[in-house]
């Protein structure tokens, strides 16, 4: 509009001044090396008008045509957009059907074209990878991080999640390690953590980030004493296996206080003492439980399973501490102790005293062991009593054509129903 009023205004000035300019007049006179051109100043100012509207003419045909050119190509990615969001939608859809093939077709066809194409991306690998597509989820992930950039958390949680998917558990443990670098307080990184270090075993570094998946909530109060056992079990293991005793009980020592008082944890190294036939310092840590829980405190039947397994040299101080339990057990309780006093009067050839004990076990055959009605019929034939050695074999061996029988009757049973369905297909 500024520049129509503006040509305007100058032709009107050339027009009111023409006539006034009339007389007096001058020339405008160019000359180029080989032209020469004269002209008045009239004729030259409605040149200059002329040329003007000209270029004013033609830079409004190139605005049309650009600002058409824009709407079309606004146009078609607008359509595009539209098109990839109801593929998207169409995709996780069949995603969540089991249809990974059409669902990877349709989240990754336009995912460039998507309103957060990245998460299409990442949609389509994971989909690639449930239909056994490795190349192509990694492919997927690629594409990803050229349009996030390598430190993408949500891109470097996918790929993990993916490796571990594929069971490449040392590239899934070295990408975990560099996601608690960067968000280690980040629950899903977390849990990644736990699956990852669980798998591969590696118990020392799940140890380090207890705290935190504590504090995370992940896990209810049962699950996380689960994983927390699992994982102090899992150091003691290592370490036995690594080092032996010596490295074990240098790694015990070296323990906080809360992780030395755990009862549970403490018979659980009884037991690698024991498997690495270190009975004194099996026997010595036995001592020690037993004298913290107190006479008024239930054992476990873990810790009763590890009496009967000891062979010090010297058993007197436990042989006391169990007399004094076995005294005071209540029903729940007296045939597990029972059964750990037998055995240490047993290695003690006390066999009178082993026997008397013994009776008491087989007087419960709701918490009877397998080996229990072997080792109390050697017992009672240790100890003279022949007749009810023979007994005690007896009824074992009753009980084992019992247990045979029924075995044996829900085979036959199987088969039958097995039988029974193939001639009824045959007969459709």
């Amino acid at each position: 509009m500024f520049r129509v009023l503006f040509l305007m205004l100058a032709l009107l000035a050339g027009l009111i001044a023409g006539p006034y300019l009339s007389g007096q007049q001058g020339y405008v006179r160019i000359e180029t090396t080989n032209n020469i051109v004269e002209m008045s100043i009239t004729t030259l100012v409605i040149f200059f008008v002329i040329a003007l509207a000209i270029i004013y003419g033609l830079e409004w045909i190139v605005t049309r045509f650009l600002r058409l050119s824009r709407g079309s190509y606004n146009w078609f990615s607008s359509r595009k957009r539209v098109r990839a969001q109801k593929q998207t939608l169409e995709g996780l859809m069949k995603m969540n059907e089991g249809d990974y093939a059409k669902a990877e077709k349709l989240i990754g066809k336009n995912a460039k074209h998507s309103a957060e194409p990245v998460l299409n991306l990442i949609k389509a690998a994971e989909a690639a990878q449930q239909r056994g597509d490795e190349f192509s989820a990694n492919r997927y992930l690629i594409e990803a991080t050229e349009l996030a950039g390598s430190d993408n958390l949500l891109v470097e949680i996918a790929r993990t999640r993916i490796l571990l998917q594929q069971n490449k558990l040392p590239a899934a443990r070295s990408s975990v390690d560099s996601l608690l670098e960067m968000a280690d307080r980040n629950k899903e990184v977390l849990k990644l953590a736990v699956e990852i270090y669980l798998r591969s075993k590696a118990y020392q570094a799940l140890d380090k980030i207890l705290d935190g998946v504590e504090n995370s909530g992940l896990f209810s109060a049962e699950e996380f004493k689960d994983l927390r056992s699992q994982t102090e079990n899992g150091l003691l293991d290592e370490k036995m296996n690594e080092e032996g005793v010596d490295g074990l009980l240098e790694w015990w020592d070296a323990q906080s206080r809360s992780r030395r008082n755990n009862i549970d944890l403490k018979v659980g190294l009884i037991q690698r003492l024991i498997d690495c036939n270190d009975h004194e310092s099996a026997s010595e840590f036995t001592v020690e439980v037993l004298k913290k829980i107190g006479d008024n405190t239930s054992i476990s039947k873990e810790l009763c399973t590890q009496i009967t397994r000891l062979q010090p040299e010297d058993n007197s101080k436990l042989l006391k501490l169990i007399e004094k339990r076995a005294k005071r057990a209540d029903e729940t309780q007296k045939c597990c102790i029972n059964r750990a006093l037998g055995y240490l009067y047993v290695r003690n050839n006390e066999f009178a005293k082993a026997a008397d004990v013994f009776k008491n076990v087989i007087a419960c055959p709701e918490q009877l062991e397998p080996n229990d009605s072997m080792m109390a019929s050697y017992v009672f034939e240790q100890a003279g009593d022949k007749a009810l050695a023979e007994q005690v074999r007896q009824e074992n061996l009753k009980s084992v054509m019992a247990i045979q029988d029924v075995v044996s009757e829900s085979a036959e049973e199987k088969i039958e129903e097995n039988s029974t369905a193939l001639l009824e297909s045959k007969s459709e």
